[in-house]
């Protein structure tokens, strides 16, 4: 069986502290807003976050009454009471768990919701399994880490964890070899307003005219370019990559 080890656990178990708040709200505001996008053609009344943080997406699904009963499992021991702490009307219960097995019955939920959680994973398809035994569609987001001579910056990833890189053709791969049908996606850039919090409050860059004009010229540009030509250029222009999976009758064998 696939397990995380102590090391690890033990790594991420002081990870969320009451600092940073406002730069996980403001992240985890973007990303809910795309889960929410790519599911309008359902209607989730019993949702299960994996790898739920402190609870910041939560917040969001509750404040916007996508779902009607919420569920969290996070292997943190600090998140899950953060997000307990959190108060949050529709959540049923949050549980640390090992970071593979879900400790729910079969076809328990309407949704499973993986926001910026695979690209920590080292047992992606162990993980993507049990999202599939336990709800009729599952939502994932990733990063789009993936360009060429990422390998050059391993450092820079490694140090937030990311120990997987993709790009929506890898992620639309990985997800139909495992059984799903996508039913809706979408390729996302950062927002403007996270570019200059991270810029000059988290890398403290000193804020001039110049770079603020930089951040929104660059941001306008590749949305112009990917409006203009097309879902292939816009997914190279991408930040984050969402989309809407339903479990299928049909898996195919992996070797």
């Amino acid at each position: 069986m696939a397990i995380i080890t102590e090391d690890i656990v033990a790594s991420y178990n002081d990870f969320y502290t009451d600092s940073d708040v406002e730069w996980r709200m403001l992240g985890a505001k973007s990303k809910a807003k795309n889960i929410i996008e790519v599911c309008q053609g359902i209607q989730p009344k019993k949702i299960l976050e994996v790898g739920a943080g402190d609870g910041s997406i939560l917040h969001y699904l509750n404040e916007w009454n996508f779902g009607s009963e919420l569920y969290a499992l996070e292997i943190a021991d600090s998140g899950v009471e953060l997000i307990k702490k959190r108060n949050l009307s529709k959540l049923k219960e949050a549980s640390r768990f090992d970071g593979y097995t879900i400790p729910y019955p079969d076809n328990s939920f309407d949704l499973v919701v993986l926001a910026h959680v695979l690209e920590h994973v080292e047992h992606e398809r162990v993980l993507l399994r049990e999202l599939k035994r336990v709800a009729t569609h599952v939502v994932i987001e990733v990063p789009l880490d993936y360009r060429f001579g990422v390998d050059r910056r391993m450092k820079h990833f490694l140090d937030y964890g990311h120990i997987n890189m993709y790009s929506p053709t890898l992620i639309r791969f990985l997800v139909q070899s495992e059984g799903f049908v996508i039913e809706a996606d979408k390729t996302s850039l950062t927002p403007i307003d996270t570019i200059k919090f991270c810029e000059f409050k988290v890398k403290k860059t000193p804020k001039t005219l110049l770079t603020v004009l930089k951040i929104e010229l660059e941001h306008r540009v590749k949305n112009i370019l990917g409006a203009l030509l097309g879902k292939n250029k816009k997914e190279q222009f991408g930040n984050a990559y969402t989309v809407l999976c339903k479990k299928s009758n049909q898996n195919l064998e992996i070797f």
